[in-house]
């Protein structure tokens, strides 16, 4: 899933648009679930919450959200699981940190840059996925 999301994020998608396009791809998610990621996309405009990480917990909710199947706790646990992996490899989940040091936000040098979190993002929701026992 993680060549699908770098590769749709280096075409154009957005860092949320791109881990949701990948996980559609692999028939974790619905297609509907394409435009509920765009707001997400550079911190949800204020570069705040990392858009891959927003893309992950998108895909996360898609899966485990409440609904007349799940009560929503394993979406918060899996959630909770994925914010801790995710941490161990960059300390924070804040787009703005992440992005620190590339004074155009636009540059093709901070989108490289952030391919390792798409690329991350997309790793860590799908094997928590399949821990999970989703097959795709």
């Amino acid at each position: 899933m993680k060549e699908i999301a770098v590769k749709y994020f280096l075409e154009g998608y957005s860092c949320s648009e791109a881990v949701v396009q990948a996980a559609i791809d692999k028939g974790y998610s619905p297609i509907e679930l394409l435009a509920a990621a765009t707001p997400f996309s550079g911190g949800m405009g204020v570069k705040c919450l990392c858009g891959a990480v927003a893309g992950a917990m998108l895909v996360i909710g898609s899966m485990f959200g409440k609904d007349a199947q799940h009560d929503g706790k394993k979406a918060r646990l899996i959630a909770k699981q994925f914010n801790e992996r995710f941490s161990q490899k960059y300390k924070v989940n804040c787009c703005k940190v992440l992005s620190s040091g590339f004074d155009d936000f636009h540059s093709q040098e901070r989108k490289h840059h952030c391919c390792s979190m798409v690329s991350d993002s997309s790793e860590i929701v799908e094997a928590l996925l399949k821990e999970n026992f989703v097959q795709s």
